[in-house]
């Protein structure tokens, strides 16, 4: 999920820990976080996350749509777990 803040003077410290907090209260699991700079400054969240497939990617994106500072969530990518 690509984590776009409002501004680049959103700490992405605390926005990391509130989006966390959205996916794993959505029954995900966080595999990883990176941050992707774009432009002038402004940098996105990448964050990696498990889910069960049955339950879609649009509650994570609300979820973390709605939190203070981000002006948008995105998955951008969705894989399948063999095995």
């Amino acid at each position: 999920m690509k984590v776009m803040p409002d501004t680049a003077d959103v700490d992405l410290s605390e926005l990391e820990e509130k989006a966390t907090k959205a996916i794993k209260a959505h029954g995900g699991d966080i595999g990883k976080v990176e941050r992707e700079p774009i432009a002038f400054g402004l940098m996105a969240l990448k964050v990696i996350f498990i889910a069960d497939e049955n339950k879609g990617t649009d509650e994570f994106e609300q979820a973390v749509a709605r939190i203070e500072g981000v002006q948008s969530a995105q998955v951008i990518d969705f894989r399948r777990a063999i095995g």
